[in-house]
């Protein structure tokens, strides 16, 4: 089925399109605020490395027998970031797609899972990050301030890209 087709009628499909490409380009404007708040507040590094580049840096070991060159550690954490980032933005906006107005608590909600996901619990079992109690309460609150912008950002622009979908598919 091509994306033509997604628009053509109003239907489960066409607002499964509409919900995936409105939710993975919110994912992506979340990555990039949530990038941005983070050049300005304390959040957590691993042997002064970000997280991200850390789980990187492992793989590229047990990939290749050898970690990451100077230039190649500068473009993982954007690597990690974006896929990741659109991916569960795309989820979201999928789960929603049935939704166009904004709903900023439910914005809220995916920040605060996203990051319980990550930080509470994955980073952690794969060992690549300290537990929370390892970490001081303003490092956490800035990681969770940031991915508060994350899901409120992934849900204003989901809303905004779902209403544009509709109309154009309405008219």
């Amino acid at each position: 089925m091509n994306l033509d087709k997604f628009f053509e009628e109003e239907g489960s499909e066409s607002n499964a399109a509409r919900g995936l490409i409105s939710g993975f380009l919110g994912g992506l404007a979340g990555t990039v605020v949530k990038a941005a708040a983070e050049r300005f507040l304390e959040v957590r590094w691993v042997n002064e490395k970000k997280v991200q580049r850390q789980v990187i840096e492992q793989f590229s070991n047990k990939l290749t027998g050898s970690g990451l060159n100077q230039a190649q550690d500068q473009v993982v954490d954007q690597l990690v970031r974006i896929p990741l980032g659109a991916s569960v933005g795309a989820a979201y906006g999928y789960g929603k797609r049935d939704h166009q107005d904004i709903n900023l608590i439910d914005g809220a909600m995916l920040g605060v899972t996203t990051w319980l996901a990550t930080h509470d619990t994955t980073l952690p079992i794969l060992g690549v990050q300290k537990t929370d109690e390892d970490i001081s309460l303003k490092v956490q609150a800035n990681e969770l301030v940031s991915h508060l912008l994350y899901g409120l950002t992934t849900e204003a622009v989901r809303s905004v890209v779902n209403k544009g979908l509709k109309d154009i598919q309405e008219d």
